[in-house]
């Protein structure tokens, strides 16, 4: 991670260390609260300024992303990228586009998200805009911590910052990650 965006990820709290059950039920010594980060309105227009900067060059109609995480990170790349931003939503545990947010055939979007580690609320906002007809030109992430399991949306993936963070499946803990009571930060 450059030194920077490091610094202001632990500047603001949004990158913690401990006992972490990510969304994926993996588990792991560090989690990025990115909301933290985004809180801040220069900071979230300055590093997904940067991520739409990394994404300047994939033709793109709109940005969509998954509710919530990926909500201030959709509209700050759309902003930045002067095209309209949409999400999609949970309803009994999946994401459906609702509000009456239309998605075009052949409409091309940027898929926008603040923190990959498997990629399953990517995934169903990729699978919702091609449902839809649309196409999905590009994935854009700023943390992307999957590691060496890096998901396939099936088009370009692109992140601010590569981390490679463990993580472990519950029955595979070491033990001082066993001996710490876990947290399930989420979207709390």
């Amino acid at each position: 991670m450059p030194d920077d965006l490091l610094a202001l990820f632990r500047k603001t709290g949004a990158l913690l260390d401990g006992h972490f059950v990510l969304r994926s039920g993996l588990h792991s010594r560090q989690f990025f609260q990115c909301a933290l980060l985004l809180q801040y309105t220069d900071v979230a227009a300055d590093v997904c300024g940067r991520l739409a900067d990394k994404l300047r060059h994939i033709e793109c109609d709109a940005v969509i992303s998954p509710a919530l995480g990926g909500i201030v990170v959709g509209q700050e790349v759309g902003c930045a990228l002067g095209k309209r931003h949409i999400f999609a939503e949970k309803d009994a545990g999946g994401l459906v586009l609702r509000r009456g947010f239309q998605i075009s055939p052949n409409e091309r979007f940027v898929v926008a998200e603040d923190v990959v580690t498997r990629g399953g609320r990517v995934r169903e906002t990729v699978d919702i805009v091609r449902a839809r007809g649309g196409v999905v030109a590009a994935v854009g992430v700023i943390v992307d911590r999957s590691g060496s399991k890096r998901p396939d949306f099936g088009c370009p993936f692109v992140s601010l910052v590569e981390m490679n963070v463990e993580t472990f499946e519950a029955d595979q803990l070491p033990p001082d990650l066993a001996a710490t009571p876990a947290v399930k930060p989420g979207s709390k």
